[in-house]
C-alpha cells in the first residue's frame, strides 16, 4: 500500500480542483516570476491569480525546494 503524499504536495489535489490548472501551470509561473523571495511569490499567487494563503504557500514551498 502506498505512503499518502505528505507535506506541500498534498495540497496538490485540491489546488488542481479549486483553480482548474495543472500544479505544473502553477510551477512555471513561479519560476519564470522576476521575484525570488518565499513570501514575495506566496503573495503575488494570492493578489494576482486569487489563490489562499495554504495553496500558494504549498506551490511555492514545493517549487522552491526543487530548484
Amino acid at each position: 500500500m502506498a505512503e499518502p503524499v505528505k507535506g506541500p504536495a498534498s495540497y496538490f489535489p485540491s489546488i488542481e480542483k479549486k483553480y482548474g490548472r495543472p500544479i505544473s501551470e502553477w510551477q512555471d509561473l513561479i519560476r519564470t516570476s522576476p521575484l525570488t523571495k518565499h513570501l514575495e511569490l506566496v503573495n503575488w499567487l494570492k493578489a494576482e491569480h486569487g489563490l489562499g494563503h495554504g495553496h500558494a504557500n504549498a506551490l511555492v514551498a514545493h517549487t522552491l525546494q526543487d530548484k
